[in-house]
């Protein structure tokens, strides 16, 4: 290859490529970059590598949501979640200067040194809700003002509820507690179909005890309208991870 076309093709990589996101060999592949062509470049100085198939532009800073917009090019379902999409969205308390990423997902995955590495981040393939179809997957899910187009984030009626399903194991009862006293206007409609394909019980027990003394949402409505799985009548009790039992009444 002579010097024009090489570097032709290196100046319409910088112009089809944002800076601050990482890039696999199919995204350098579509503007005419092969794998071989690539490990040259970044031989020469033009790409740092940062994985396996994975590149950047060398010397540049990447950002956690363009490396997340990768991460679900490869991953079914994965998403901002739990804490970390309610920060997104405005619910916040005492926010950690490096406080780690909460990242959900359908399947099974390890996220790459080359991630972890930069950004502190915890991923989970809990299977909370029985969803028969994309729909409310889809509805549920959602890119707040201000973040990088295309990021996968979870509303807040999910948010809380992938919270609240981590509570006693890597989320603290306290912190939770006040995350939810953040809450405002969530959606009835969501929440309620959210709710009633959950399969965590303390999941629901522990929101309905909540919604129910910080009115969040009216409990008794709900409770009408959905089949909410509560299971049985009896006091749900567990022991945290930090010793102290948690005890939910089966309405809230």
């Amino acid at each position: 290859m002579d010097r024009t076309p090489r570097h032709a093709l290196i100046k319409k990589l910088q112009t089809s490529l944002p800076r601050g996101t990482p890039f696999d060999l199919a995204a350098l592949e579509r503007i005419g970059v092969s794998a071989q062509l690539a490990a040259h470049y970044a031989e020469s100085g033009w790409l740092d590598r940062l994985g396996q198939g994975v590149y950047a532009f060398a010397g540049d800073t990447l950002s956690a949501h363009g490396a997340i917009k990768l991460l679900q090019t490869r991953v079914v379902g994965l998403h901002v979640a739990g804490r970390s999409a309610l920060t997104l969205q405005g619910v916040r308390h005492n926010l950690a200067t490096r406080e780690a990423l909460v990242l959900w997902g359908d399947v099974r995955f390890v996220p790459p040194v080359w991630f972890t590495s930069r950004f502190p981040s915890r991923y989970v393939s809990a299977r909370l809700f029985n969803l028969p179809d994309g729909t409310l997957a889809s509805k549920s899910l959602t890119t707040p003002p201000g973040v990088t187009d295309g990021l996968r984030v979870s509303v807040p009626e999910r948010a809380v509820l992938e919270l609240l399903y981590e509570v006693g194991t890597h989320q603290g009862l306290e912190e939770a507690r006040n995350l939810f006293d953040g809450l405002r206007n969530l959606r009835k409609e969501v929440l309620g179909e959210l709710l009633q394909s959950c399969t965590s019980i303390k999941t629901v027990r522990l929101f309905l005890t909540w919604a129910r003394e910080t009115n969040v949402v009216d409990v008794d409505a709900l409770q009408k309208q959905y089949t909410l799985p509560v299971g049985s009548d009896k006091r749900w009790i567990t022991r945290m991870k930090d010793g102290n039992l948690l005890s939910l009444k089966p309405h809230g």
